[in-house]
């Protein structure tokens, strides 16, 4: 199992290019379910969950190719309408391929993706909306069966604001009779960008990025090239690399405008942010201010960013709250900084962080995605040698991080427990990744 070895206390300062988004890219390649022929895709990020997506669209029948500039996708020759679990366990977002199945073939059978670290996930927004298109739905042996001859608009209310029921919803009602109406929907930026597709193909999508979407069915779609946009989590982590490190990092292929909460709270730190058309350059400036955050749905600020903005908090002046109100488990990461020295209280889901001169390199545990940006983070800032294991968290959502983090200054590398020492601490360095072990 990798882990990656951080001496800490470097500033860090160039260039960094921002990969595509993996909450993009998932939905966008789930939607080629939805008509046959070839789909184009730029920007494709190299992660696991994308190959996870692309091994579930090959199971069902699709073939995938890769090329200079990212993926093609042909869904010509669907012959399934099941995701299993072997597949849908290792990456929630499968559920994505119940709408476009159901919508393209009229039933399908997804397994249901049970809980994560993060807290719970329900689906039941999801299933809630496909009974009010008019599907049928059955739950049996952990599975999902969804069937529907005909699938007809409706107006669907979403009793809080889910990101993939707002997508499964819409993928389903490009194809339903008459005119859906999806109210109280997510608003984020991967949303609009599946509609900007979906609208490519042929599909009738308005309102996207508000919390009222209308979808006016069409009888047939065509196959779309389309470009993932830059990830905006990605590209929040290297500007709080910048001002932890009290360095200047310029973040390229950066979108400002999907990040303004972001943005807004780290000037109030005393952090410099200048957002250019394609770039956010960021600096760090000394002393950090405290600033309190709260989790809210899109556009507020994102629960994604809550654990890498927590461990700039941990060398501010003063006293921060962190509220946490999307996830009730998000703050397993802070056991880890603890042990690096952070001044951290827990009270229900808020979290107190006093700043502290410093935080010393330890031995630590990643417990999910953001959980392993944060400590990275963490150990990028701290006195002496931080080691992180269950890294392939990382492999999830963060391209080629080390190399990028190294372009930057950092004194980082990932390193892999060598399996004949059993019980030892050998290890050696490695280049590419690897895959979770489950």
């Amino acid at each position: 199992m990798d882990e990656i070895v951080i001496q800490g206390g470097r500033r860090l300062d160039g260039e960094v290019r921002i990969s595509g988004a993996k909450n993009a890219a998932l939905p966008m390649l789930a939607a080629s379910l939805l008509t046959g022929g070839r789909f184009c895709y730029t920007n494709v990020p190299d992660l696991k969950d994308i190959e996870s997506i692309r091994q579930l669209l090959c199971t069902i029948g699709a073939e995938i190719s890769e090329t200079p500039d990212g993926l093609t996708v042909d869904t010509t020759g669907l012959n399934d309408v099941e995701a299993p679990y072997e597949l849908v366990r290792k990456m929630r977002a499968s559920v994505l391929v119940l709408g476009p199945l159901l919508a393209r073939l009229g039933r399908a059978r997804v397994s249901l993706p049970g809980g994560c670290a993060i807290g719970a996930r329900p689906i039941n927004m999801h299933l809630e909306g496909f009974s009010r298109l008019g599907a049928r739905i059955t739950l049996e042996h952990g599975y999902v069966q969804a069937e529907a001859e005909t699938l007809t608009g409706s107006e669907i209310f979403f009793d809080v604001p889910t990101v993939t029921g707002t997508e499964n919803l819409m993928m389903a009602a490009v194809l339903a009779k008459g005119t859906t109406v999806l109210r109280n929907a997510a608003k984020e930026p991967e949303i609009s960008a599946l509609a900007d597709m979906l609208n490519a193909m042929g599909a009738r999508v308005s309102g996207a990025g508000t919390s009222t979407i209308t979808i006016e069915g069409v009888d047939r779609l065509i196959p779309a090239t389309v470009r993932v946009i830059p990830d905006r989590i990605e590209a929040g982590t290297y500007m709080v690399a910048a001002a932890l490190t009290g360095g200047c990092i310029r973040v390229l292929d950066a979108d400002a405008r999907h990040m303004k909460a972001l943005i807004a709270k780290l000037r109030k730190t005393g952090t410099d942010v200048d957002p250019g058309e394609h770039a956010i350059t960021v600096t760090g400036r000394r002393p950090v201010a405290s600033v309190d955050i709260k989790t809210l749905p899109y556009p507020g600020f994102p629960t994604d960013m809550q654990a890498q903005f927590m461990v700039l908090m941990c060398i501010a002046n003063g006293l921060s709250m962190v509220s946490e109100t999307i996830f009730e488990n998000r703050f397993i990461h802070v056991l880890e900084l603890q042990r690096m020295g952070a001044d951290i209280q827990i009270s229900g889901n808020h979290a107190m962080v006093r700043g502290t001169a410093r935080l010393s390199g330890a031995p630590v545990m990643a417990s999910d995605l953001r959980a392993s940006a944060c400590l990275v983070l963490a150990g990028l800032v701290a006195e002496g040698t931080t080691r992180i294991s269950r890294v392939y968290h990382l492999d999830r959502g963060y391209e080629t991080i080390e190399e990028k983090f190294r372009s930057l200054g950092a004194d980082i590398e990932r390193v892999r427990q060598n399996p004949k020492i059993a019980g030892g601490s050998g290890t050696k360095p490695v280049s590419g990744r690897t895959s979770p072990e489950n």
